[in-house]
């Protein structure tokens, strides 16, 4: 298993957790949540002091689902 595979097998996907959006390990930490933390300019280090029984991995992990999902969709952003 490659180390980005290894990463993605972080992220779950339950329709009982979080409405089926994908989240970290199960919790209810959602990717998306993780990823405007980090947008907004927050560290991984400080994510981690924030959400302690997180691990840096999963921040990882979600940085990686987001590219793979931008390499596989032309997606269409309006700039203005």
């Amino acid at each position: 298993m490659s180390q980005q595979e290894n990463l993605l097998s972080r992220i779950t996907i339950d329709p009982e957790i979080c409405h089926g959006k994908p989240c970290i390990r199960g919790m209810r930490y959602p990717v998306e949540h993780m990823l405007e933390y980090l947008a907004s300019g927050e560290s991984i280090d400080a994510l981690l002091e924030h959400f302690p029984d997180l691990e840096r991995e999963d921040f990882l992990a979600c940085i990686e689902l987001a590219r793979r999902m931008l390499s596989t969709k032309s997606v269409h952003v309006s700039l203005t």
